[in-house]
């Protein structure tokens, strides 16, 4: 009888960590790990690069059931393209408008997961007052544990290609400027607890 109840206890107790396991964990982006960047055409001559120095948010995973969901936001006024009067310009009426719209917002669910990994973010991206769906694929996803929290650390490299002008952004439309803009977003990102 001790021995059943000792097997019993034993079953009980791989349950119920098989189903901690199972749970969704939250993950919370890590600004200093975060910059949303962005490709853009110049005349049709040059690909101009920049990136966003402020970002945050959040991500939820449940590998086992092959769900989740994830929301960054991307702050418009920390737009960095290395040159100060672009980033000047960019913040003003003729690009992003951040006074009347300072923040972008992607937010999404986790799908198409193979071994544990979702493939994409579907969802929508809120930008410039306009909000589209837009879906994100995800080149890579790795976790591990994190050296200095001791909790697991995820990171990602996901990327979408959009029309800028669908958002109301259309300068240098008139000058036959492409308005496809590719937008990556490398992250990581912490386990809550």
């Amino acid at each position: 009888m001790k021995k059943m109840s000792y097997l019993f206890a034993a079953a009980l107790g791989l349950s119920i960590a098989a189903s901690s396991f199972a749970a969704p964990v939250d993950y919370e982006i890590d600004p200093t790990h975060t910059y949303p960047s962005f490709e853009a055409d110049h005349l049709g001559i040059s690909t101009w690069r920049g990136k966003f120095n402020k970002s945050s948010g959040k991500v939820t995973m449940d590998r086992e059931k092959g769900e989740g969901g994830v929301e960054v936001t991307i702050d418009l006024n920390s737009v960095d393209f290395g040159l100060e009067a672009m980033n000047t310009w960019a913040r003003g009426m003729s690009l992003f408008d951040t006074e009347r719209f300072p923040p972008a917002v992607f937010k999404g669910r986790l799908g198409a997961f193979a071994n544990g990994v979702p493939k994409e973010a579907v969802g929508t991206l809120s930008l410039h007052g306009v909000t589209k769906p837009l879906t994100l694929k995800i080149n890579s996803l790795k976790c591990v544990p994190h050296p200095l929290h001791k909790r697991e650390l995820c990171g990602a490299d996901a990327f979408a290609t959009f029309n800028r002008d669908d958002y109301g952004l259309d300068a240098g439309k008139s000058f036959k400027f492409n308005m496809e803009v590719t937008l990556r977003i490398q992250v990581e990102a912490v386990a809550v607890k």
